[in-house]
């Protein structure tokens, strides 16, 4: 009977249980989650105006960077505010459409900063082994369609899981255990074979993000090779300061999801509430940290902040 009533519903409306065993601690868990969407606001916000408005930072680097604060931006608003509802007013009812959307924007914005990262690293690659053509090779014409090529290549990788989960049936359960929409999260709920999704998820993330991390390795190898070659030992440090930012950035942001994905894969006696937390790590520290890297570590655009908040001392 409980079958037969089971292949009569399917969910439309489901609710998020935030942090599972922590809901009492929702409060306190929810200041970090604020602070950390106010500096990624405020940072990427900042970076952005910075290189649009100022002409001695239309290279292609910064333009890239551009991107990726972009990027940043649209991850984190599709994320946070859902997150902070949850634990401010226990908001946590989303309809199936509003939650497949939000599943879309996020993977789609996750591919395309990891494409963005690949990207960076053959900029740093052509302005080290190529310094004298680095701004015939990469154009303004070329880095908008590098730029469209990127959103292409994730929107046409996630657009047909909305089908593939809009087929599915729901009628397991409607209860989420976290903060916001993923693919497989939601598909466990189906009663139908899911295999076709898990495998096309998992051919999206090797042919997208396993495929980038291995291209961007490629490239450091050939940096690395290319900046040991140097004669001089200055060039050897400047060309390797350049890429530091990068670097950090790279770590930031595949580092987190490395670990979660190998959490979620080999640690079952691990309690839910560290997976739910470490797969939030991933949406809340790289949008805080990077324009803060950047405005460290990049002397230009260290310069332009300077100006906008100190301009008589400049």
């Amino acid at each position: 009977m409980i079958s037969l009533n089971h292949t009569c519903v399917s969910h439309t409306i489901f609710h998020f249980l935030g942090i599972p065993g922590l809901q009492d601690q929702h409060m306190w868990i929810s200041i970090p989650f604020f602070i950390s969407y106010v500096i990624a606001l405020l940072g990427n916000s900042l970076l952005i105006g910075i290189i649009l408005t100022r002409h001695s930072l239309r290279e292609p680097m910064y333009l890239f960077l551009c991107m990726l604060a972009g990027a940043d931006l649209v991850l984190s608003t599709c994320t946070v505010p859902q997150a902070l509802a949850i634990f401010w007013f226990r908001a946590g009812e989303i309809s199936l459409d509003r939650c497949i959307t939000q599943f879309f924007f996020i993977h789609c914005t996750f591919i395309s900063e990891s494409g963005i990262l690949l990207v960076m690293a053959f900029d740093r690659y052509i302005a080290i082994c190529y310094p004298l053509r680095y701004t015939t090779i990469l154009t303004h014409a070329l880095i908008g369609k590098i730029g469209v090529i990127i959103f292409l290549r994730s929107y046409c990788m996630i657009f047909p899981i909305i089908f593939l989960l809009k087929r599915l049936t729901f009628c397991q359960n409607n209860i989420i255990p976290h903060t916001y929409c993923e693919h497989i999260g939601l598909a466990k709920y189906a009663c139908n074979d899911i295999r076709v999704n898990i495998w096309y998820g998992l051919f999206v993330i090797t042919s997208t993000v396993v495929l980038d991390v291995l291209l961007i390795f490629v490239s450091y190898v050939l940096i690395l090779h290319a900046v040991f070659h140097m004669p001089s030992r200055d060039a050897r440090h400047k060309a390797l300061n350049t890429c530091g930012s990068h670097v950090c950035i790279i770590i930031l942001f595949y580092g987190p999801a490395i670990f979660t994905t190998l959490t979620q894969r080999f640690g079952r006696h691990i309690p839910p509430h560290i997976h739910i937390l470490l797969a939030n790590v991933c949406i809340l520290v790289p949008p805080m940290l990077n324009p803060i890297i950047y405005g460290i570590k990049t002397k230009q655009i260290r310069e332009q902040v300077s100006y906008i908040f100190f301009p008589k001392q400049k």
